[in-house]
């Protein structure tokens, strides 16, 4: 197992090809490929669906995790039982809309749709990390939209026409339900976020419960019913926040300390 986590890792790090190693020599201290003796649980191995943007990447690696990126490759899915075995957490990540024929609608005229090699990785990897394992998830914008959609929920396509309202490229404010996990996380039922989305969880898919809104309605967070489980979507991006609101890093660090906890019982 040890052997096997060690090469998953070191593969995934380098597959990040120029941005990794920008980021190995920025930061000296971090090595591009982890000695074999550091891959433990005091590091868990964190999976990124998709992307290797440098946001998410340091996100993970400077809370605590070993970033390592799941590529979409030709939407190939052959791997994903290996993913779910060896990695301790996942973070689906932001990006386009995804494909309303997942929740029985046509497209809405302002949807960008996913490119199929990532609609079809994603969903496939969604799906099982919910369904075959405990193992902590954190969805981010397009992710938390992903964790409503593999749960058998719905999308509002885009909220300016269906709700009025605009919640790309502003701040807004949310409020938390103060009996959550995402509030007892932050410490806090009531803080700004930043905001990219066109798109909100209309109908909740099964297992989730709403625990954050803003001031128009609109859901912003949902997390498992399940109290044993870390399984978060959150539709800001705190990884962009984390340089100017150091409260951010509180979901990293909770994220963290969950692959770490579950990494643990192996």
């Amino acid at each position: 197992m040890a052997i096997r986590r060690f090469f998953l890792t070191a593969a995934a790090v380098i597959g990040s090809g120029i941005l990794g190693f920008q980021l190995g020599d920025r930061r000296r201290e971090t090595p591009l490929v982890p000695s074999k003796d550091s891959i433990s649980v005091e590091r868990p191995l964190i999976g990124i669906a998709s992307l290797n943007q440098e946001t998410y990447i340091r996100a993970i690696r400077d809370h605590g995790g070993i970033p390592v990126i799941l590529p979409n490759t030709d939407g190939s899915t052959g791997m994903i039982d290996d993913y779910l075995e060896e990695l301790d957490g996942l973070i689906m990540p932001g990006g386009a809309d995804i494909p309303p024929s997942e929740y029985g609608e046509e497209p809405h005229p302002t949807a960008s749709l996913l490119s199929d090699e990532r609609y079809q990785f994603e969903k496939a990897l969604i799906h099982s990390w919910i369904t075959k394992s405990k193992k902590p998830l954190l969805g981010i914008c397009l992710g938390s939209q992903w964790i409503n959609v593999a749960s058998g929920g719905s999308l509002i396509q885009d909220i300016p026409s269906a709700i009025g309202g605009n919640h790309r490229n502003v701040n807004h404010n949310i409020t938390l339900d103060p009996d959550s996990k995402l509030s007892g996380i932050f410490g806090s039922t009531a803080f700004e976020v930043n905001s990219s989305h066109h798109q909100a969880v209309k109908d909740l898919g099964e297992g989730l419960r709403v625990v954050a809104k803003s001031p128009d309605g609109v859901i912003e967070a949902t997390e498992t019913t399940d109290p044993d489980r870390f399984l978060i979507g959150v539709q800001w991006h705190p990884e962009r926040l984390i340089e100017t609101d150091t409260s951010q890093s509180k979901l990293f660090n909770a994220f963290i300390e969950a692959a770490r906890e579950h990494a643990s019982k192996k």
